[in-house]
């Protein structure tokens, strides 16, 4: 009698957790775009081109997102943020989804209200420096003068640093990014400190790119990836889950290009991940070919990787610990089954 009672309770509940929970779902159908906050302008990762068109790495997971929900990847209204506004608006509704190179942390994953959904990129704070001061490395510092953006996780990482390794140095800290770089071009600091990645692309915005570089030193951890509020489950596994099917379309070799002729593939893992098998997309409140539209749309992940921040890229980041965990890095989709 026990187990028929817990049993009947456990359907009941799942029978109507989608409804209680599929807020934003419902948001972003009925109001036919998401709302997706961004940077400010980061090469690579989420940039306007000279017509308004949002590309990059972050802008792809947003893309992804409107592809498996509407079928369409370019119904996305873009949110440029500073670092400082972005968690305030992800908070207060104004978005459904931040995806703007923002680093996963503990702090921020508990006290803000908010839940992280994954990896999208691993990341660690270096350093960009004049060619002219023949500096080899970040030991070399001690005395420097550093730009540094406020609201970020590279305040603290760069007092972590320099106190451990007994560096004195000065900081100077700005509210964008941008402002921060026009200080550092114009001479007012020796150091730029940011993300790695953020650096090899603020870098391509100097008038004179090749007389700076960036040191080979890294000084953290910065695991960044896309945010969304606490309390919606099903939109919490919709934007985690897109994010680790374009991971695992990689995985088992299914492109924009191929996309279509996988859907014969006669490979069960392929055919779970397309939706010829299974009923995974009407378990998230989608679909069954969710994947495949985020995939012909967008692409899978190495696609997305190399496209914007990769060798096809004029950043051309080596992908480094950005491969997959079989071909020597530590990017891994969960099994979608």
């Amino acid at each position: 009698m026990k187990i028929r009672i817990a049993g009947t309770f456990a359907l009941a509940f799942l029978v109507t957790m989608p409804s209680a929970f599929a807020q934003t779902l419902k948001a972003v159908k009925d109001r036919g775009s998401l709302s997706c906050g961004v940077s400010q302008g980061l090469p690579g990762f989420s940039s306007p081109d000279d017509k308004g068109v949002w590309t990059g790495l972050d802008v792809d997971v947003c893309r992804a997102i409107a592809a498996a929900v509407l079928d369409d990847p370019m119904k996305v209204k873009f949110v440029p943020l500073s670092a400082k506004d972005r968690f305030t608006a992800l908070q207060s509704g104004e978005l459904d989804v931040l995806s703007r190179n923002t680093t996963w942390t503990l702090s921020r994953d508990t006290s803000l209200g908010l839940n992280f959904t994954g990896v999208s990129y691993y990341d660690g704070q270096g350093f960009l420096v004049r060619r002219s001061l023949k500096v080899n490395s970040a030991r070399d510092l001690g005395g420097a003068s550093i730009c540094v953006q406020t609201g970020t996780t590279n305040e603290q990482n760069v007092a972590d640093y320099f106190k451990a390794n007994n560096l004195k140095y000065e900081v100077i800290a700005f509210s964008t990014a941008d402002e921060t770089l026009k200080t550092y071009e114009a001479g007012r600091c020796d150091v730029f400190t940011s993300d790695v990645s953020q650096l090899y692309a603020q870098r391509l915005k100097l008038a004179a790119p090749n007389d700076h570089i960036v040191l080979p030193d890294v000084i953290s951890k910065e695991p960044l990836g896309p945010v969304v509020r606490h309390g919606d489950d099903q939109w919490f596994d919709i934007v985690k889950w897109t994010l680790y099917a374009m991971i695992n379309a990689e995985e088992l070799g299914v492109t924009k290009a191929n996309v279509d002729s996988m859907l014969k593939s006669p490979a069960p893992e392929i055919k779970r991940l397309l939706g010829v098998e299974g009923n995974l997309g009407e378990q998230l409140g989608l679909t069954k070919d969710w994947v495949v539209r985020i995939i012909r749309h967008v692409g899978n992940y190495g696609e997305s990787f190399e496209r914007n921040v990769g060798s096809g890229s004029p950043l051309a980041i080596d992908r480094g610990l950005n491969r997959l965990w079989n071909k020597g890095g530590i990017q891994y989709g969960p099994p979608i089954r």
